[in-house]
């Protein structure tokens, strides 16, 4: 891995930079598409599944029976693992779950907010390299408890036109409403417009590819809402002499073997550190089944060191990390002062994939610094506020003659209007 030592804070964006393409390079194609799919629907789907995913496929959707014998092949202990992750995801999501928040303002004028489940949504589970059918917990567990009625799970087929067994497992035992063997660019336009086969939704979640990100910020200009930009999965780690470098190394790789395009940093105020973490990478990426990605990645990653915790703190907010583990003596500073990333995991015994798993939290999170904008997933991404108010005859002589004045002074005679042929009748 490549070693920066005091970077000067002028070079902060250049070495902070993430390995990934522009909008530019990538909007042409998906806007083709998109136009592709918007007029010719799913003969224009079907085609880029055989295209990208190298399959033709008789149908796309998921039959009963497809669910039932992939839920046969998995495995008993497996089964039971999903479940007891499933469950510590309903725990931390239904902790979400809020209450009516009512206030009368003023005498007579009664204001309140209730949260509504958004009816539609999409899911967007990746395939590729690695069938995430964790994802599918992250997803379908918070939109079943905010009470989402149709939940579409789109991911793409292997090349003998399959999903993964656990994907169809996990999303039969998540309440998932449709499944379709469809991923990529063509996914989020089928969402977008609805097919012959997929359902138009409200809203698209799901992490992705660079091209998969860039289609859900195209999905927006059609009016359909999305999670965040979630592109390749990136990993900061702050650590000092008290971290144990074979630990900081394999949340490292745990990062790095996602995908080739993904980045993982290490910031440490310990130079003796950052060479014992480059020895144990170099030591364990050998042993990885996934070794070719990894390596990859590794490529576009970086060991700097920085002379304090208060640079190094400074640092981590201008880049907004994804996943920040914090491995310092002095943890407090950094959880308390952390202003810019998607999920923190705080210690030497809490690594990155617990939050990938199974502790709770949610690991669909923004990254390419949208953390200084966007949150992660969680269970009001699911569902919309909508307030209310209901006024008395009282409350309206309490505050009739504010809106006159208001309405009056911006020039809209009307709003003004709707008050006083009230007010006439009640004074």
């Amino acid at each position: 891995m490549r070693i920066i030592e005091n970077p000067n804070k002028s070079d902060w964006k250049e070495v902070l930079k993430r390995p990934t393409q522009t909008v530019d390079d990538i909007e042409t194609t998906v806007n083709q598409i998109f136009d592709d799919i918007k007029r010719n629907g799913h003969t224009a789907i079907a085609k880029y599944t055989a295209l990208f995913d190298g399959v033709k496929l008789d149908t796309s959707i998921v039959s009963v029976e497809e669910i039932e014998n992939a839920s046969n092949k998995v495995s008993n202990v497996l089964k039971t693992a999903i479940q007891q992750a499933k469950a510590n995801i309903e725990a931390f999501h239904s902790a979400q779950i809020t209450k009516r928040v009512s206030v009368e303002t003023i005498s007579g004028v009664q204001c309140w907010q209730e949260k509504r489940p958004i009816e539609k949504v999409g899911l967007y589970i990746p395939g590729g390299t690695a069938p995430l059918f964790s994802t599918v917990l992250m997803l379908a567990v918070p939109a079943n408890i905010a009470g989402c009625k149709e939940l579409v799970l789109c991911t793409p087929p292997n090349s003998e036109g399959k999903i993964a067994n656990e994907i169809l497992y996990a999303a039969q035992l998540c309440g998932v409403t449709k499944i379709v063997k469809v991923g990529g660019i063509q996914a989020i336009a089928g969402l977008t417009f609805g097919t012959e086969l997929i359902p138009q939704v409200y809203k698209i979640f799901g992490p992705g590819n660079q091209f998969v990100t860039v289609a859900k910020q195209i999905a927006t200009k059609y009016g359909v809402a999305i999670d965040m930009p979630a592109g390749p999965s990136e990993l900061l780690v702050v650590a000092d002499n008290t971290a144990n470098a074979s630990y900081v190394a394999s949340d490292l790789l745990s990062q790095a073997e996602h995908g080739t395009d993904s980045q993982v940093i290490l910031v440490s105020t310990s130079k003796e550190l950052i060479k014992n973490v480059n020895i144990e990478v170099q030591k364990q990426i050998v042993e990885l089944p996934r070794k070719d990605i990894a390596e990859q990645a590794i490529k576009n990653s970086k060991l700097i060191y920085v002379e304090n915790d208060n640079t190094a703190l400074e640092l981590i907010n201008e880049y907004g990390p994804e996943h920040f583990i914090i491995c310092c003596e002095d943890e407090d500073l950094y959880v308390n002062k952390i202003s810019n990333a998607g999920s923190v995991f705080i210690g030497n015994y809490t690594p990155e994939s617990a939050g990938d798993y199974a502790s709770g939290t949610n690991h669909t999170l923004p990254t390419n610094g949208y953390s200084k904008a966007y949150s992660g997933v969680n269970l009001d991404s699911f569902t919309k506020s909508i307030t209310f108010q209901k006024i008395t005859k009282k409350g309206l002589i309490n505050i009739g003659n504010t809106i006159e004045l208001m309405a009056e002074a911006e020039g809209l005679q009307a709003h003004k209007n709707a008050v006083s042929i009230r007010l006439k009748d009640l004074l």
